[in-house]
């Protein structure tokens, strides 16, 4: 499967740039010193992504990118996609690749995962709490800097309804 990608529109925001400072901020100038000093160039690892809960799963889309981004070679097989629910324990996906490279690659792809599927899980279950009420459980603008539109990105997975994204697109008196 394909992960699918259907962010909010924003002017100014670029997933790649998002992930590419992500990624800045983990190696610096010198990259991931201990992968480096103690795995061989040759050496290829393989990693899955298991759900620890169940919930509404999130950021597929986005730890595809940064795969992408990382090493392309990087095998991926997902059984799974945004805005699905998952059980505790079900596998999410599979990963296979220069070990480097995976190192590289998952903790921040996990991040993003394990972010977006707990917006995505807390407001599926605040949802299905309003039962066949009429109220909507709307997303704001107040999120972390930088992350604004996964995160609404998110919450429209779980269920909720999208808000204004910013100052510019809509008015409030």
């Amino acid at each position: 499967m394909k992960p699918l990608l259907d962010l909010p529109e924003h002017p100014t925001f670029d997933l790649d740039k998002l992930i590419k400072s992500c990624l800045d901020e983990d190696f610096g100038d010198r990259g991931d010193i201990t992968s480096l000093a103690t795995i061989p160039k040759g050496v290829t690892a393989t990693g899955e992504f298991i759900a620890k809960e169940e919930g509404v799963l999130a950021g597929i889309a986005v730890a595809e990118r940064v795969f992408t981004l990382v090493d392309d070679n990087i095998k991926r097989i997902w059984l799974a996609q945004d805005g699905e629910k998952v059980r505790e324990g079900q596998s999410i996906g599979v990963i296979e690749g220069n070990a480097q490279s995976v190192l590289a690659a998952e903790r921040l792809a996990l991040n993003f995962v394990q972010r977006m599927s707990g917006i995505a899980t807390l407001t599926s279950r605040m949802k299905a709490k309003l039962g066949e009420s009429p109220t909507k459980i709307l997303d704001t603008r107040k999120t972390v800097p930088g992350l604004r539109v996964l995160d609404k990105y998110a919450v429209r997975l779980g269920g909720g309804t999208p808000h204004r994204i910013g100052f510019f697109d809509m008015m409030m008196i």
